[in-house]
């Protein structure tokens, strides 16, 4: 759990650790390094901008590639008991109609498990155990020098100048803090034009089946997570400005065929008094890490949902960071962090990429293009259409040797 505390009680802790962290951002991403720093023995400094924890939440799946992470936090059986096990995946064409059912099972399962969360629930279970955190603070001022970072940091209207040997910058795919970095390159922004809403329905007895709709216009997306069923509905931005109910009208005009799942997650958005809208955007940050800073999660990398591989990627280079500065020399600190970018950049932006290709294929207005989609999808199946998030699988990171190469290169 998430336990307040000022900017001043955390660096009288962080002042006395051999490397003194700032952390910015209590997302996935800044939890999960801030949190496993803390496992290793330090206490970073972690800072986010919301007034508190109840930011909109939405669910989540996780590949394997979170595993490390979990391990190290000593939370897998919170994390299990918190989430369920994701197996099969349908998809169902422009009239509604099922196109196919795969196995996830035998895609994922044997690299490890494949779990849907509500992000709520995955924050607690990376904040087990106490997460001190300062919110509604953020970093307004940033100079670095050869001996470390310093800091300004405004809380509650109020700034102050505090030093850091290393600042990680995770607060999300708009961060503002990313614009301070000397050097600063502003991060590719890739718009699909398409948005849509976020909510909750109840849960069924088919908690391991995650589904979609691939419209012609529109897309729908539910997927279990435990006790809930959560819901994506959306379409380009242009025709989601009528908003959630006339939207739904229009979608029911559309389908053919309505199962009870879809019919019950249409209902859920029509209803929803303030659903969460979410623009489909991401972003690529030119570089990553300077001699004192380094992006991590969204603010790096920030993914479109349609691979659901992000928020697992952003826990991978939490660890694989964490790890890097537990065992390695800080004295090098310049070096290992271009190492770590070297290693991780290029899985992440791989993800990234198989969710950019996934996009073009969900998101199309056409008739005549979503019946030659589903003409195609006859062949080609999850497993094929997941093959490069595969291959990340099968080719686990390895952070002691990232930091075996940094020594080699000083």
């Amino acid at each position: 759990m998430f336990v307040p505390k000022s900017v001043e009680a955390q660096y009288e802790q962080a002042r006395a650790d051999d490397l003194r962290v700032l952390v910015v951002g209590a997302g996935i991403a800044g939890v999960t390094a801030a949190q496993l720093f803390r496992r290793g023995g330090r206490r970073p400094v972690l800072i986010e901008r919301a007034h508190d924890a109840s930011a909109a939440g939405y669910m989540l799946a996780l590949m394997p590639m979170v595993d490390g992470a979990i391990d190290d936090l000593g939370v897998r059986d919170r994390y299990r008991a918190s989430s369920v096990s994701f197996d099969r995946y349908a998809v169902h064409g422009h009239t509604g109609r099922m196109l196919r059912e795969d196995s996830m099972a035998e895609v994922i399962a044997s690299y490890g498990d494949y779990r849907g969360i509500a992000r709520g629930s995955l924050l607690d279970v990376l904040s087990a155990g106490g997460c001190p955190v300062t919110f509604d603070s953020t970093v307004t001022a940033l100079q670095e020098n050869p001996g470390g970072v310093e800091v300004g940091i405004t809380t509650d209207g109020v700034t102050q100048q505090l030093d850091f040997d290393l600042v990680v910058i995770a607060d999300g795919i708009g961060s503002t803090t990313r614009e301070l970095v000397p050097a600063y390159r502003p991060a590719a922004i890739t718009d699909t034009k398409w948005g849509g809403w976020v909510v909750w329905s109840p849960g069924d007895d088919d908690t391991d089946l995650g589904e979609e709709v691939w419209g012609d216009g529109f897309f729908i997306g539910m997927y279990p997570v435990a006790g809930q069923l959560g819901i994506f509905l959306g379409g380009p931005r242009a025709d989601t400005a009528v908003g959630p109910g006339p939207f739904v009208e229009w979608i029911r005009g559309k389908l053919a065929t309505v199962n009870p799942r879809i019919a019950r997650a249409l209902t859920a958005v029509a209803r929803a008094a303030d659903p969460y809208y979410w623009p489909l955007t991401d972003c690529r940050a030119p570089a990553w890490t300077t001699d004192r800073t380094v992006l991590l999660g969204d603010a790096a990398a920030g993914f479109l949902p349609t691979a659901g591989v992000g928020a697992g990627m952003a826990m991978e280079s939490a660890w694989v960071l964490a790890r890097m500065l537990r065992h390695g020399d800080t004295s090098r600190l310049p070096v290992l962090l271009r190492n770590f970018e070297l290693g991780q950049r290029p899985r992440v932006e791989a993800a990234q990429d198989n969710s950019r290709l996934l996009a073009t294929l969900m998101f199309h207005r056409s008739r005549s293009l979503a019946w030659a989609r589903e003409f195609a999808m006859r062949f080609v199946s999850v497993e094929r259409a997941l093959r490069p998030i595969q291959r990340l699988l099968q080719e686990q990171p390895d952070p002691d040797l990232l930091v075996g190469e940094a020594v080699g290169a000083t």
